[in-house]
């Protein structure tokens, strides 16, 4: 039986049929992914072994960190029992005032404490704050070397940062002298710059 010929119509819908079949093979075969997956360079027997062996030398070394780490954190504690605790810079400078008279007290009669001014709080590092105070006192050398030493013997993280001396006077040799020091504090004491960053 000989088949009829196919009109105009009947191709442009067997056309479009085909164009429509292709289109929805294309999309329901296509990866998820949408490519391929990318494929590492092939990785050596020796280059796995140098891995390895880099592994467990890490592995060896890790609790002689773990033990200097743990002996360092111990020191800084201890050094850190030293520093000036409060919540405020002014009670920080309070400590430091009564600390300086504690010692001046336990000097000579002609030992005289004559007065004390407080500079700005500024950054020590990342981690701490440095309290900065100035005294005025006026005793023989002698004396103010052992005032000195006496401070930098209190257990205390306080140090002399500046000494200035004035000329001596009277025949008992009295110097007036200006010492500057210094204490270390928690971080937050310290002002922040505008933007964060401190001075």
């Amino acid at each position: 039986m000989k088949m009829p010929p196919l009109s105009d119509r009947d191709r442009r819908a067997l056309a479009l049929l085909a164009v429509c079949s292709v289109v929805f093979l294309a999309v329901y075969f296509w990866p998820e992914g949408g490519a391929a997956p990318v494929v590492g360079p092939a990785v050596t027997v020796e280059q796995m072994e140098q891995r390895i062996r880099k592994l467990r030398r890490m592995a060896a070394a890790a609790p002689g960190r773990e033990e200097a780490l743990k002996k360092v954190r111990q020191e800084l504690g201890q050094r850190e029992q030293g520093m000036l605790r409060a919540e405020t810079a002014a009670q920080a400078q309070a400590q430091m005032l009564e600390l300086v008279r504690r010692v001046a007290k336990s000097q000579p009669e002609s030992f005289a404490l004559k007065g004390a001014e407080f500079g700005q709080p500024r950054a020590l590092g990342d981690a701490y704050a440095e309290i900065v105070m100035t005294v005025i006192v006026e005793c023989p050398v002698e004396q103010l070397l052992a005032f000195l030493a006496d401070v930098s013997n209190q257990p205390e993280l306080i140090a002399i940062s500046e000494v200035q001396l004035s000329q001596a006077a009277g025949n008992r040799k009295i110097i007036p002298a200006r010492l500057t020091f210094t204490g270390v504090a928690p971080r937050s004491l310290a002002p922040e710059k505008k933007g964060g960053r401190a001075f």
